[in-house]
């Protein structure tokens, strides 16, 4: 039998603290950790009375662990943080959306947007985390008012992360009981593989919302015996005309816009046609965008019938 003295010290001895993972201030002081050690450099907040050590990177991820650390039994990384986990690009919100199956147990501490969790939701496991699927904040997100072309930036973005598949998307759009269904719906019907970027994304649909033909997305052009040549955001490959959005990096990298003028001599020279659009186009002159975009369509013997521009690309134009 052991002695007292042992027993003592087996009872009073302070629990095992991993600090790499988001722990609330009273499991820190229950392991001996000091309010002053704990406000120091050894560790960092991420929401109030939850820290982690301080050379942890403040993820999507640990930032969704914290809340889930103050959050009820059952509760999972949601909407916006759910999609960035997965690797998407969601609208414009900084804080970490969780959902909670219990709306009257729902967190407001800064920093956290709480939700009521949905029956039916599909929620998965990413690194022993509770987080909804990617086509769940899809649809999650969607039922917070996000438009059409931000749902479709960020379906494309799941697509090119490899989580889900347009068909996927649909589905769960479609089975949506939730507000926000029609949009899910018809977003996720505009989702493309093969989108590299965001603005491509955008500058697809505002072709495709202005009423003119949509193009083929990343067309590749090779060689006679079949091998790849060149390849290119936005493609009409009937009429061989080119629609490129050219980023930062075309504009301030000098040997990239020196490939850029060697890839398109090379473009005139098989008899392509090539329309390049940058940012503050896209943004400050939209309307500018879709007249050239018409008229080079038109030069490359397109009928007058198929480059007809709508007005209805500005009710979603951003």
């Amino acid at each position: 039998m052991p002695a007292i003295g042992t027993l003592s010290c087996m009872r009073t001895r302070p629990p095992v603290l991993d600090s790499r993972q988001p722990f609330r201030r009273a499991e820190a002081l229950a392991t001996g950790i000091t309010i002053r050690e704990l406000t120091g450099p050894k560790f960092q907040k991420v929401l109030h009375g939850v820290y982690v050590a301080a050379g942890v990177q403040l993820t999507d991820l640990v930032r969704a662990r914290a809340a889930l650390h103050i959050s009820p039994d059952g509760s999972y990384a949601s909407h916006h943080t759910a999609a960035r986990i997965w690797g998407g690009t969601a609208p414009n919100d900084a804080r970490t959306h969780v959902s909670v199956p219990d709306p009257g147990s729902r967190s407001e501490r800064q920093g956290i947007a709480s939700h009521r969790a949905t029956v039916d939701a599909d929620v998965r496991s990413w690194r022993s985390t509770p987080v909804s699927s990617p086509p769940q904040c899809f649809c999650e997100i969607a039922s917070l008012g996000a438009g059409l072309v931000e749902l479709v930036v960020l379906g494309d973005s799941l697509v090119r992360a490899g989580v889900v598949t347009p068909t996927e998307l649909i589905a769960a759009a479609d089975a949506w009981t939730h507000r926000g269904s029609a949009v899910a719906s018809r977003a996720a019907r505009l989702v493309r593989e093969g989108v590299d970027s965001p603005m491509e994304t955008r500058l697809r649909l505002l072709i495709v919302l202005a009423g003119l033909p949509e193009p083929v997305v990343n067309f590749v052009i090779r060689h006679e015996n079949g091998d790849w040549r060149l390849r290119f955001d936005l493609c009409y490959p009937e009429l061989k005309l080119l629609i490129e959005y050219d980023g930062d990096q075309h504009v301030f990298d000098s040997m990239q816009r020196a490939r850029d003028l060697e890839r398109r001599e090379e473009l005139q020279r098989i008899g392509w046609r090539i329309v390049t659009i940058q940012k503050q186009h896209y943004y400050a002159q939209p309307a500018r965008v879709l007249e050239r975009i018409r008229q080079a369509r038109l030069d490359c013997g397109a009928s007058a019938s198929s480059c007809r521009v709508r007005t209805t690309w500005m009710n979603h134009h951003t």
